[in-house]
């Protein structure tokens, strides 16, 4: 089924798409009646358990709850392992890395000046397009939203480190607002909605929460001190906030009139941070690993009367938001951009409520990027994988570059995790657990559906099926790996020094803790 027509008179003309795509012949429109109106909203740091219908022990989401149940729902859908590149491969339908983002620290998160974004592309279909929040793919002539197809912009200027009361940049105009950061983001949303007026919209909203540093209204976190520490407590109230803040933006939109045009797609950026010791699904990894936690994540789209809730149990990725909004809004992707695109699109799983054969040869290759800079080459292996349906290949190692070890990385982390450290970043305690290195020299392979916990290596019992994903991961890789170069994705970091000082101050911290061995066994066991 067809939802619209392709607009039936192309209300922009693409003239050429070259270094800017640069877009021409603006023609009047009135907002076509089959024409959906797109919210996309992207939570920071949120992990895949961190609501109701997902099982959390503490958090109470009746909003994102109901959400659930009223969308489709991608259950077996996945993202980048960390935040900048997930939002690259949203903007763009392809894979982080040929868009030269691998890290999450200037220039490794500056999105390839060229790259064809999502907004522009609905721009040609006649969008008004807005950005609001979190944007993390690079600052400066060329690479800021208004840059990349945006036509309506609102961020704060101090990012995640300024939550209350904060300055709000619209349109390059700065105001000062009262209140909490997300509400006021939120506010946003409804202003440019409003401001859209007749014109079908696209509204990107990125939250910063429930990322660090840490903080929320008292009413959000005061339930959840009894159960569990400060930290943790702050970081539940966050999300209960942003769930606060989704009920707003859905009344709104029914007191508008809008709720049944709108498309409502809801998501996050990367696995489980600082809710890791709390809940997490039953998953093993978190932000910044390789393992099925590290990039699980909520998918769930929602249309009043076109598509009845139902759940999808597809592999699906990040990769394919592009392709199906475009399919939806009726844009025409040029031509030339269509061999670049990595991703499919989702509307024949949208459509359909029985399971549907759809693109079931599907790999998806995955890597934690995130190596010192100039040493791309020796990290090939080094937590990248790949997927097949529910079948996850993984190498969990650091590298074995010299180059690497002086510098702070996640190869760092992953060598004290080998020598027997417990305490790292997101756990107290866990961290032979969720930061764990697989065996040495091999891949290993485990069925996520019915492992998420990733206790089970299957690699042994199918040989067969880990050559194929390997030499898959490896051709990707070969593939990949020159237009990522190029393209700038292992430039220098001008923060290294300050990356080497903090090795040093963390390799000093493991002497002295003198952590005894860990039993082979350990990593194993589920906390």
């Amino acid at each position: 089924m067809k939802f619209f027509s392709k607009l039936e008179a192309k209300r922009f003309a693409i003239r050429s798409m070259g270094a800017a795509f640069a877009v021409l012949l603006s023609i009047p429109y009135s907002h076509a009646a089959d024409q959906p109106n797109i919210i996309f909203i992207l939570t920071d740091d949120q992990g895949y358990g961190d609501l109701g219908r997902h099982g959390h022990p503490l958090l109470k989401t009746p909003h994102m709850d109901r959400l659930y149940d009223e969308s489709v729902r991608f259950d077996n859908f996945y993202v980048s392992p960390s935040c900048s590149p997930t939002r690259a491969a949203l903007m763009t339908g392809m894979h982080e890395f040929r868009n030269a983002v691998t890290h999450t620290l200037i220039p490794r998160e500056h999105l390839f000046k060229d790259a064809v974004t999502l907004p522009q592309l609905l721009k040609t279909a006649g969008y008004a397009t807005a950005f609001i929040g979190k944007w993390h793919l690079g600052n400066g002539e060329g690479y800021e939203p208004e840059d990349r197809g945006f036509g309506w912009t609102s961020t704060n200027p101090e990012g995640p480190r300024k939550h209350f009361d904060v300055e709000i940049i619209r349109n390059n105009v700065t105001t000062q607002r009262e209140g909490y950061r997300e509400d006021v983001f939120f506010d946003e949303a409804m202003t440019f909605i409003d401001e859209s007026g007749e014109q079908p919209f696209f509204c990107y909203l990125a939250t910063y929460s429930p990322h660090t540093p840490l903080a929320a209204p008292e009413e959000f976190i005061a339930p959840f001190r009894e159960h569990v520490s400060e930290k943790h407590a702050t970081y539940l109230g966050m999300v209960a906030n942003i769930d606060y803040n989704l009920g707003r933006l859905v009344d709104f939109l029914r007191e508008r009139d809008l709720e049944e045009n709108t498309i409502l797609v809801f998501m996050n950026d990367n696995g489980q941070t600082e809710g890791l010791d709390v809940y997490n699904a039953g998953m093993r990894g978190c932000k910044a690993t390789i393992w099925e936690g590290g990039s699980r994540a909520m998918s769930f789209w929602k249309w009043p009367g076109h598509w009845k809730p139902h759940t999808v149990d597809n592999l699906t990725a990040h990769l394919d938001v592009l392709p199906t909004l475009c399919e939806l809004a009726g844009v025409d992707i040029p031509e030339k951009l269509q061999p670049e695109l990595e991703g499919f699109s989702l509307l024949p799983l949208l459509e359909s409520e029985e399971a549907v054969r759809w693109h079931d040869d599907r790999m998806l290759f995955q890597h934690v990027g995130r190596w010192p800079s100039g040493t791309a080459a020796s990290h090939k292996h080094s937590m990248g994988a790949a997927r097949k349906g529910h079948y996850l290949l993984l190498r969990s190692t650091p590298c074995d570059d010299p180059e690497c070890e002086k510098f702070q990385s996640q190869c760092t982390t992953l060598r004290f995790v080998r020598k027997g450290m417990k305490t790292t970043t997101y756990t107290e305690g866990n961290a032979q657990y969720h930061w764990g290195v697989s065996p040495a020299g091999r891949w290993a392979l485990f069925d996520v559906k019915e492992d998420a916990a990733c206790e089970n290596d299957l690699a042994a019992a199918n040989p067969e099926l880990v050559s194929t994903m390997a030499a898959a991961y490896d051709k990707w890789w070969d593939a990949m790996y020159p237009v990522m170069i190029e393209r700038g994705g292992d430039k220098g970091d001008p923060n290294a020094s300050a990356n080497a000082a903090s090795r040093d101050r963390q390799r000093e911290a493991v002497k002295k803790a003198a952590p005894p061995a860990v039993p082979a066994d350990e990593s194993k066991k589920n906390p």
